[in-house]
């Protein structure tokens, strides 16, 4: 079970990640932290890529890059835009909202990859895995209750549908993962895993460079100024490392993807807690029941999965 083991491992390094962007868009120009982002994580992945393909010195290690053609690239650029977009929504909310509502949002995504594995991929849900989607629904809704204590209308707030919108986008890659990771005789592309990781981060560092370019940069005056922050390196380097620590989870004998992504979304606990010690933020009672209630629709969800 050394796969699960990472699997609790990625969890924990998300809720930092969480953290540290929380952390670094205080009060910051969203585009330009988000351009940073991807950039250090190309920083990191692009030595795998060169070294994978000029010397030997990462054959047969969990670093090594595989050598794709276009066929392969196609693939990884869709999934650049479809991640891209869903963090774009993502950073925006969560400048704005707090981390207390923001993580139990994004706890969800599972729910909403098993509904989408029901539409896309006609699968059927057991009366177990619906108890986990109704707990997930039921949270939501009381979660808008916590909310509106602080002022936050679920109905009217912009930042509320983006971070929701970046929980879909995040669903529809977790989808894509899916068929991107799966062999070919399981009906999937069986694409190689740091090729997909190392590519897809240079393909949203391009993307976000011209971005900045053309709508943060000349208009940059008249919005929120930029600062630089130490954390905007944290985020790069915590999310890479979760990213790897899953991909090597599924990697690794016998390991089960619903239960990894399920452990992954534990995540919302550090994050939680962060933003009730370091962020102060309010109404932390009532938030904690939200919280549980998704962590129960997550634990039927994993029971109705591998039951």
């Amino acid at each position: 079970m050394v796969w699960l083991l990472f699997a609790f491992l990625s969890a924990a390094l998300l809720g930092f990640y969480d953290v540290f962007k929380k952390q670094a868009l205080q009060n910051n120009a969203v585009i330009p932290v988000l351009f940073l982002n991807t950039l250090f994580s190309s920083f990191i992945f692009l030595p795998f890529i060169v070294l994978s393909s000029t010397t030997f010195l990462l054959n047969d290690t969990p670093f090594y890059v595989a050598s794709v053609g276009w066929e392969t690239h196609r693939y990884i650029l869709l999934k650049s835009v479809i991640v891209l977009s869903s963090w774009v929504f993502g950073y925006f909310g969560m400048k704005h909202l707090p981390l207390t509502i923001v993580g139990p949002i994004n706890a969800t995504r599972p729910v909403l990859v098993l509904m989408g594995a029901m539409l896309i991929f006609g699968e059927r849900l057991n009366l177990l895995q619906w108890l986990g989607v109704l707990l997930a629904i039921a949270s939501f809704f009381l979660l808008s209750r916590s909310g509106k204590r602080e002022g936050i209308d679920f109905k009217h707030n912009r930042w509320i549908y983006a971070i929701v919108l970046a929980a879909l986008l995040g669903a529809c890659s977790g989808l894509y993962d899916k068929y991107l990771m799966a062999p070919v005789e399981a009906g999937g592309v069986g694409l190689d895993r740091m090729a997909v990781q190392s590519w897809y981060n240079l393909y949203q560092c391009v993307m976000m460079g011209v971005v900045l370019l053309l709508v943060w940069f000349p208009s940059r005056k008249h919005t929120t100024p930029f600062r630089p922050h130490w954390a905007i390196l944290c985020i790069s380097v915590f999310l890479s490392a979760a990213d790897f620590v899953y991909f090597y989870a599924l990697s690794q004998p016998g390991a089960m993807v619903s239960v990894v992504s399920m452990v992954r979304r534990g995540s919302v606990i550090v994050s939680f807690m962060f933003g009730a010690l370091l962020f102060r933020e309010k109404n932390l009672k009532n938030k904690a029941i939200d919280l549980l209630l998704v962590l129960l629709g997550m634990l039927f969800l994993y029971l109705g999965s591998n039951g």
